[in-house]
């Protein structure tokens, strides 16, 4: 991709411009579907910020447009969305896990990978014995393609390395990768993925060792702003969640949770601690959902990992949206269970395999994810004064995005000010 960095940017001849504009809540129901479409459309960019949005018509009157330095983007008559939100991904790990996918072609399942010492802890070794610029060089490839797919703001997890020294190099390399790309990278200790060969006979332990040691060192370095933890009988309890989670809190950082992806559990007990997303939610009963539904929780939902793991159902986005919850979309970019940077593949999946709308796939995809990482005010959609995240799409109408699935139709992005067209 060309890349290029001028104080004012105009992108022009846009088909459709899709601003989801208007949000000052997570989209709920049929306001899903409410893209705020501008036809035959400009947006103007300063400093890294959206400065003018509306008609072409309208552009070419704009007082900026006497400056010198300005960079005009003709989209060829494409399509224009805020860009991407990927609010759930796993990008700090070493190589792929190919025994696993092996395994899982000759019919094991998850749960069976993971008790013969594949899954997660496979893992491991990789990221401990790996030096952070090693890491490092990893997690700035993968953020490079998320871009290069319209991308521009991802969160990103710890959780292959689950000791503390591996886990604060983890988050160091996450720190150190935001470093070297423009876009908005938000940082989640996910040191309660599960837990490592060591602790096996001593869970507690290790549960003991998060919250005494890992999320003080986290907090006081200001290496993640979440807390996750994998609430899952071949993961962690609820009651060992709770632990987790409490100390999060009490360390002044937000949470958020891997819940009911393999089983279906109680989990009410985990609103207290107001998490900004629950994450997967395959099994979610109907009383479970409405109540979710009545909290500020994002369900962020990951069809990526039901198309690589090959469960016959995919989590309940209908259900979820039509009992008013609040839903976004991921990746879920991981080496075990969803190996793509893809965002379009994810509204693909999403629109194919639960049955969502285009309208309310990109909205879970922009403005939704925002929400769940709780940055909205200045992420997920295009309006005057928001950071000047754009992704650029060489097709006519904006439900070609999710129709021409496992296709590259992303021909640029514009984030945090900087270009990035591809040649």
């Amino acid at each position: 991709m060309k890349n290029d960095t001028h104080s004012a940017i105009l992108l022009t001849n846009i088909s459709q411009l899709l601003t989801l504009r208007g949000t000052h809540a997570p989209r709920r129901g049929r306001e899903l579907r409410a893209l705020g479409i501008v036809e035959d459309a400009a947006v103007l960019c300063v400093a890294g910020k959206i400065v003018s949005v509306g008609t072409r018509k309208e552009a070419q009157s704009d007082a900026w447009l006497k400056q010198a330095d300005i960079l005009e983007i003709d989209c060829r008559n494409g399509v224009v969305t805020p860009g991407f939100v990927d609010a759930h991904t796993h990008p700090a790990f070493m190589s792929p896990r190919l025994v696993d996918f092996e395994k899982r072609i000759e019919g094991a399942t998850y749960e069976e990978i993971a008790s013969a010492g594949g899954g997660i802890r496979s893992s491991l070794n990789g990221v401990r014995e790996a030096k952070r610029a090693e890491l490092t060089s990893k997690i700035v490839s993968a953020l490079n393609q998320m871009a290069a797919q319209g991308t521009t703001t991802v969160e990103a997890k710890s959780g292959y390395g689950l000791s503390l020294e591996s886990e604060i190099k983890a988050l160091e390399a996450i720190r150190d990768s935001a470093k070297q790309w423009p876009g908005t990278v938000v940082p989640t200790l996910l040191g309660a993925h599960v837990v490592p060969p060591e602790f096996k006979s001593n869970p507690d332990d290790y549960v003991h060792l998060v919250c005494e040691r890992m999320i003080p060192q986290v907090a006081t370095k200001k290496l993640a702003r979440f807390v996750d933890v994998f609430c899952e009988r071949s993961a962690f309890t609820v009651e060992q969640a709770e632990r987790i989670l409490a100390c999060a809190v009490e360390h002044h950082l937000e949470v958020r949770a891997h819940v009911w992806q393999l089983n279906p559990a109680k989990l009410d007990s985990l609103y207290k601690f107001k998490p900004a997303s629950f994450d997967h939610l395959d099994f979610m009963s109907d009383d479970d959902i409405s109540t979710l539904a009545k909290t500020d929780t994002v369900a962020t939902l990951v069809p990526g990992a039901n198309f690589f793991l090959g469960p016959e159902h995919y989590p309940p986005a209908r259900k979820l949206i039509d009992a008013g919850a609040a839903v976004a979309l991921a990746t879920d970019f991981n080496p075990g269970t969803s190996p793509t940077v893809s965002m379009p593949f994810a509204l693909s999946l999403a629109c194919t395999h639960m049955k969502m709308s285009p309208e309310e796939a990109i909205a879970a995809a922009t403005i939704n994810g925002a929400w769940s990482l709780r940055i909205a005010e200045r992420k997920g959609s295009i309006e005057p004064g928001k950071d000047a995240d754009l992704a650029i799409f060489g097709v006519c109408d904006y439900r070609e995005i999710p129709y021409w699935f496992a296709s590259d139709t992303c021909s640029g992005v514009v984030i945090n000010g900087e270009v990035r067209l591809k040649q």
